[in-house]
């Protein structure tokens, strides 16, 4: 465990959110319980904060870049944390499968980060629910954690298993395993 955390990539939906499959409509948009405190947790000790999240509704033709931004910004008004509490946010509107540079677990956009800010990757985390996010975060060689990851299905649970990440219930519960 890194004895500072600088930077958190923190996926969307079913980590920050509660997961609604393809969301475009920011009405939709719930928080998960104690998320808001987590990040503000994560803020007051100085951690960047970093939004990486794969939307594939963009690319399959269910919603547009901008209701994907629309529920970004309600996510953020939620959140009450302000504006700028993500440093930077990281789209991939692609479909599985499509060329992409950024859609996880492609690593690249954690890499670029971390090169840009001169953070360590040993203090930086990518926090997320499903296999391509933890993949993301080993691949950049950051520390990787699960949330709501147990209550998944047995094949993300035995792929969390089988690369060794650890699961927390919530990012709040994650946040407090690893500040004081």
């Amino acid at each position: 465990m890194p004895k500072k955390i600088e930077a958190v990539f923190l996926d969307r939906d079913g980590t920050l959110i509660v997961n609604k499959p393809y969301l475009g409509d920011a009405g939709g948009v719930s928080l998960l319980p104690g998320t808001r405190e987590a990040l503000q947790r994560l803020l007051d000790v100085g951690a960047k904060l970093f939004l990486f999240t794969n939307q594939s509704g963009v690319g399959r033709g269910y919603f547009t870049m901008a209701d994907v931004e629309q529920v970004n910004r309600r996510m953020t008004e939620l959140l009450d944390l302000g504006a700028d509490v993500f440093t930077a946010v990281c789209i991939a509107p692609e479909r599985p499968g499509e060329p992409s540079r950024y859609r996880k677990p492609s690593p690249l956009f954690i890499q670029e980060i971390l090169a840009v800010h001169a953070i360590p990757a040993e203090a930086a985390w990518m926090i997320g629910d499903s296999p391509s996010d933890w993949e993301a975060g080993i691949r950049a060689g950051v520390c990787v954690a699960a949330v709501g990851a147990d209550s998944g299905d047995d094949v993300a649970r035995n792929r969390r298993l089988k690369l060794g990440v650890k699961a927390y219930p919530s990012v709040f519960d994650w946040i407090n395993s690893v500040l004081p």
